[in-house]
């Protein structure tokens, strides 16, 4: 008998071109929130449920963990206000409307650090380029990593991005404000890790 993925059938984002991700929830009034590879669901989950008015869209390329936990936000009532599909955030943010979303997340990404491993990376200039398209005036990105290195990267890359502008006096900031904490950030802190959050405002 052949063998069947049982994750063959993941959701994904409907066809086209352009995507108004508030097409995809309950109530297209109420702001969206993007998070770059939400992994095993931790932080969309606390958030939909620290702020009853977020609607949540998460982009994960692993097939399986798309699966699990857009599955998982039904299960527990969330299924009007958060997605998660099984896309590469890399093709997937350039398909989705210009200044839709209030605010994206991206957690400790890419543990890449060989130089065969750099075509995983999924942070880039381009990207970040993306986000800001896609965030309103005003919107946030939020980045977290608990490898210096990796920040101080994402801050040079920032810098080429004229329409993402730290906060004052800089980035970073001390707490993450949202009431949600993804996997990694929990046992990042329980391990007495030294987190990196850095904090950007899309201008008008």
């Amino acid at each position: 008998m052949p063998f069947e993925n049982p994750y063959a059938h993941a959701p994904t984002l409907p066809e086209g071109d352009e995507i108004d991700p508030r097409e995809l929830f309950d109530d297209r009034t109420r702001p969206v929130e993007i998070e770059i590879g939400p992994g095993r669901g931790t932080f969309i989950l606390e958030r939909l449920a620290a702020a009853p008015e977020v609607r949540m869209l998460g982009l994960e390329i692993r097939r399986k963990w798309a699966s699990i936990v857009d599955e998982r936000l039904r299960a527990r009532g969330f299924g009007g206000r958060g997605r998660v599909f099984a896309e590469d955030a890399r093709s997937a943010l350039p398909r989705l409307k210009s200044a839709t979303a209030c605010a994206a997340f991206i957690h400790f990404p890419d543990p890449w650090w060989k130089k065969r491993h750099q075509k995983r990376l999924v942070a880039s200039v381009s990207l970040l380029e993306e986000i800001a398209r896609v965030l309103v005036p005003g919107g946030e990105l939020f980045f977290q990593t608990d490898v210096e290195e990796r920040a101080q990267q994402f801050e040079r890359w920032v810098d080429t991005v004229p329409l993402l502008v730290p906060g004052r006096p800089g980035p970073r900031v001390v707490e993450n404000p949202y009431g949600a904490m993804s996997t990694r950030e929990r046992r990042a802190v329980a391990d007495g890790l030294p987190i990196v959050r850095l904090r950007y405002t899309r201008t008008g």
